[in-house]
């Protein structure tokens, strides 16, 4: 698997230069959601120092920065947890290309309805704004 198609662990100690807390600011999630994206193998694992705590390296911050993207393109933890076995386990890329793409599907029908009810309270708008206007 090319490392570019996986997730992004600290393996390198002395590469691993942020602390939790300059990772959390970094990618915008708390604590408690990086150790929650850790346990859930969603990102990780993260390098320790000597005094055992967690230190992210670029790459990781990087991996995290995609997994934020899949999320608020609306993919749940289970399909995260796919996605990424999918990037660990399998070396068919063509397997990570159609989850891919039946995600994109997904979000681009999501996006449709979200245009059309934009439609619907632009279209409101527009009425009781005139009405408003034409009773005052």
């Amino acid at each position: 698997m090319d490392a570019a198609d996986r997730p992004r662990t600290a393996v390198d100690p002395d590469r691993a230069d942020r602390s939790p807390a300059d990772a959390a600011a970094a990618t915008g999630l708390s604590l408690d959601t990086l150790r929650y994206y850790e346990r859930e193998g969603l990102i990780g694992p993260i390098a320790r120092d000597v005094g055992g705590r967690r230190r992210y390296s670029a790459d990781d911050v990087a991996w995290i920065g995609i997994v934020t993207c899949l999320r608020d393109a609306g993919l749940g933890i289970e399909d995260l947890r796919r996605f990424t076995r999918l990037l660990t386990q399998s070396a068919d890329p063509t397997d990570r290309v159609a989850f891919l793409e039946e995600r994109r599907t997904e979000l681009e029908e999501r996006q449709r309805a979200t245009r059309r009810a934009l439609t619907v309270l632009d279209d409101k708008i527009a009425y009781y704004s005139a009405r408003d206007r034409a009773q005052g």
